[in-house]
């Protein structure tokens, strides 16, 4: 099955093959390269975001898709600062010990969300493991200033796990009633020692299976990369676990390695086998299924929900009809 994901049985272990030099860096394919952001736009989001003392994953993460998202004025807040307590090998955020948590930052980023006039905006955080929470108070924070300052806004949230806080710490997000909650995965349960050490696979489609118990009204949602040297099958197995959590929505996206010092890529996985994979996920019942080379958790995140709100209302009424 070569030719359906090349690569799929490289190595195990990327985190364990040397460093790579950006001369042996492996070229990027057509398929993967953006254009440089220099657009009105983009200078006026990322203008707006200083102003306000804010942080943009798609900045901290290097995201390559933030020229295209800018230039729309669309940006994924990142709370809670720009500083993570975990060192997970794909993620280009710094780590460290954070700052005290901003208290303007709720308020911050409901007037960036109006002055965008963004009809959905998505929420993440880094981990901070420091706070007895996990930083859940803060969410509940900025979801609540949301609601007040620009009442029309869709909210999705980007959760880390939140591995040894209280139950209570999610249950208070779900209580505040985010329009999706995501939570990612990542990689396949086998790269978690190498690719995401500080986490647990389980604990992570624990955390979503209990988001969905508590409020089955709030849409779940998910992700993965790709290119990490798994295997096709390991990402059908997990395909069938996040059904068996109820996730709504699952995207799929190719692996970027930020520096040299990060976790190698493996493969480029090509378009046509992404959306081999996605036929596959429909097939399996996700209301939503985004998978791309280019995917990321909150790219097109706004046209998404639309969409798999009204996929949830056909699914509604065809179970009245019968």
């Amino acid at each position: 099955m070569h030719d359906y994901v090349g690569g799929m049985n490289a190595p195990a272990s990327p985190a364990q093959q040397p460093a790579t030099t950006p001369s042996q860096r492996q070229r990027k394919p057509d398929w993967i390269r953006v254009k440089a952001p220099t657009s009105p736009g983009y200078a006026e989001t990322r203008k707006l975001m200083r102003e306000l003392n804010l942080h943009t994953v798609c900045e901290e993460a290097a995201c390559p898709n933030i020229g295209e998202c800018w230039t729309k004025k669309h940006a994924t807040v990142m709370i809670l600062g720009d500083t993570c307590t975990r060192a997970c090998a794909f993620c280009n955020v710094k780590t460290g010990m954070p700052r005290p948590v901003d208290l303007l930052e709720p308020e911050h980023t409901a007037i960036a969300a109006a002055k965008m006039g963004l009809s959905h905006i998505v929420i993440t955080s880094v981990d901070r493991d420091d706070l007895p929470d996990g930083g859940a108070s803060q969410f509940v924070k900025v979801i609540n200033a949301l609601r007040r300052e620009t009442p029309q806004t869709t909210i999705e949230i980007l959760t880390p796990d939140f591995r040894n806080k209280p139950e209570s710490a999610v249950a208070a997000i779900v209580d505040a009633r985010p329009d999706v909650y995501n939570h990612n995965l990542e990689t396949v349960p086998r790269l978690y020692p190498t690719i995401r050490p500080g986490a647990r696979y389980y604990a992570s489609l624990r955390l979503l299976e209990s988001v969905k118990r508590r409020d089955p009204s709030i849409f779940t949602k998910s992700g993965i990369m790709l290119g990490l040297g798994e295997e096709r099958m390991e990402v059908h197995q997990v395909m069938d676990d996040m059904r068996s959590a109820d996730i709504d929505f699952m995207t799929m996206g190719q692996y970027l390695q930020p520096t040299p010092k990060h976790a190698k890529v493996i493969d480029f996985v090509t378009p046509q086998a992404f959306d081999a994979y996605a036929q596959i996920a429909r097939a399996k019942g996700f209301l939503q299924v985004a998978s791309s080379p280019l995917t990321r958790s909150s790219y097109h995140a706004g046209d998404d929900f639309e969409q798999m709100r009204a996929a949830r209302e056909v699914q509604l009424a065809r179970v009245k009809a019968d």
